[in-house]
């Protein structure tokens, strides 16, 4: 970009090369510049003879120009700029800007602030509430035997919930044990106590580790899949044009989900109590010349039926807070792709949220009550 003045109150820019925004363009204050220099400039004239291509950036820097000389007065000769220049500068001039459309920095009190957070999280427990009375009153129907549901997708359900899903429980259980089973042994080698490796994996997985682990791998998997599927048919209205139609979504859709989790879910943690017991056998035997044998006979001298059923019996409430987090989560999405992925995050955050605090919860009363 050069310039040129061939009178006194006219000012001329002269454009030559490839004016394009990957070639790094010059700002408009140059040219901005050159009208205070001299002698007043009231005209500005363009050169594009030498011009070999442009792009929207050639535009850009135009329209900063035309502002620029649009308040200082100066007239602006567009005559000998390339035809799309000139059509796209009519264009981006052709509507004002509204005054007062951008957005403000002013940050809200904070008592305002603390207010809007308060209601948005009332509101969204009493839509929890609401949504988990609703799975009470379907859940009661199928009790009565008067839901509305299809056989065959519970069906189908509990093979995504259950045999599909072994082969990652399969690997994380037996992670776990072996971990348990490591960590403790490096410890009670110190005492010569390692034939209690047995009691510490036994007891941590059938108490505890199994039934978490077996809904958290859900919640990660299974959770997101139904909020993904629930969010979807909200985006495509099927879960209106069924309420039009007088089916309960709640029936159909959720109903299936829990009692596929709630069926699943405890076989899944006895199938991951075994696993894991089994990793730390490999332990056992690997690192501590423990044998199978030995192994076994202090496992079932340390794990009792009151600890397997305690497992079972959270595996249980897990499965129904998966459930119902991923339909949940589903049901409230927004109306299009961005928020089907964001219920779909949602729905495992929930879940594991609600998992952590009522295992919390069951460790709490098991310990008062002295089970």
């Amino acid at each position: 970009m050069s310039f040129r003045r061939p009178s006194d109150d006219a000012l001329l820019v002269r454009l030559s090369g490839d004016w394009r925004i990957a070639n790094g363009l010059p700002s408009a204050a140059e040219v901005y510049q050159q009208t205070e220099s001299g002698p007043d400039v009231r005209r500005l004239q363009f050169d594009t003879q030498g011009l070999t291509g442009w792009d929207s950036g050639l535009v850009n820097f135009l329209f900063n120009v035309l502002g620029r000389c649009a308040g200082s007065g100066i007239a602006v000769d567009r005559s000998t700029l390339p035809e799309g220049v000139r059509r796209l500068l009519d264009l981006a001039t052709a509507v004002p800007e509204k005054k007062g459309t951008g957005r403000t920095a002013q940050q809200e009190p904070f008592l305002t602030r603390v207010g809007t957070t308060t209601f948005a999280t009332i509101a969204a427990a009493t839509e929890m509430f609401h949504f988990i009375g609703e799975a009470t009153l379907a859940f009661g129907a199928f009790l009565r035997g008067k839901a509305s549901y299809r056989r065959s997708d519970l069906m189908l359900i509990i093979q995504e919930c259950g045999a599909q899903a072994l082969p990652i429980v399969s690997l994380i259980s037996f992670l776990v044990g072996l971990i348990l089973a490591f960590v403790g042994a490096v410890q009670l080698q110190q005492f010569g106590a390692q034939i209690y490796v047995a009691n510490l994996v036994g007891l941590a997985m059938v108490r505890e580790m199994s039934g978490m682990m077996a809904a958290i791998i859900m919640a990660g998997r299974t959770g997101a899949a139904f909020a993904a599927q629930l969010g979807t048919m909200t985006v495509n209205e099927e879960i209106d044009a069924m309420k039009t139609m007088g089916i309960s979504p709640m029936e159909f859709l959720v109903l299936p989900r829990m009692l596929a989790l709630i069926l699943m879910m405890p076989l899944l943690c006895l199938y991951a109590d075994l696993v894991g017991i089994l990793g730390g056998l490999v332990v056992a035997v690997g690192m501590l010349d423990i044998t199978p044998v030995q192994y076994f006979n202090q496992t079932i001298s340390a794990v009792g039926l009151s600890d397997v059923a305690m497992g079972v019996v959270k595996s249980a409430v897990f499965g129904v807070l998966v459930a119902l987090s991923g339909c949940m989560r589903g049901m409230q999405s927004g109306r299009s792709a961005s928020a089907v992925g964001v219920a779909a995050t949602s729905a495992v955050v929930t879940a594991i949220v609600l998992i952590i605090v009522t295992d919390a919860v069951f460790a709490v009363v098991t310990n008062i009550i002295g089970v």
